[in-house]
């Protein structure tokens, strides 16, 4: 890893992360009555885990309003939930000044069209490694897993173990 990322790690305060596509393989399973099934992978919800107990809390951002993503949210203690977010750009003023910090201290992950201007101003951009090729091309850090098989795990045990070289325990 070179050094300019490494020194951005060091910097994160906040992890922000896209949903489908990131936190799911982005398959929609419909029923006859039309809900939404989304899977999730457990090693995500110990990623959320292992950096809350580090004091990195997790926000997520989703163009989708899904009560399935709201139940996720909760259920792994994330309090900042920003759903039916078209431009999610826009939302990064009203998270910086809610958690009090800058821009270059966030972490964000996105795979497509809809996250690459806000892959473009955060301090730390990653995608899942099947992500679109302009998101890729767009972030510092491309992952070895895919969506929805455990890229917010591979991405906290990054920045912890950057941020915290001599720690030896982040549960």
């Amino acid at each position: 890893m070179n050094k300019k990322i490494i020194e951005q790690c060091r910097k994160i305060k906040v992890v922000i992360t896209d949903v489908d596509g990131v936190l799911t393989d982005g398959g929609m399973f419909y029923s006859h009555e039309g809900d939404i099934m989304k899977k999730f992978h457990a090693r995500d919800g110990m990623g959320v885990t292992l950096l809350r107990k580090n004091n990195i809390p997790t926000i997520l951002i989703t163009k989708e309003k899904n009560k399935i993503i709201r139940k996720w949210a909760k259920k792994m203690a994330i309090e900042h939930v920003y759903d039916g977010i078209i431009k999610k750009e826009t939302v990064l003023l009203e998270i910086t000044k809610k958690m009090n910090i800058l821009e270059s201290e966030i972490c964000y992950i996105g795979d497509d069209v809809n996250d690459i201007e806000i892959l473009k101003k955060v301090g730390l951009s990653v995608s899942p490694y099947d992500a679109i090729e302009l998101a890729k091309k767009t972030s510092n850090i491309i992952t070895k897993s895919k969506g929805g098989e455990g890229v917010l795990r591979e991405v906290a045990d990054t920045i912890l173990s950057i941020k915290f070289p001599h720690k030896t325990n982040f549960y």
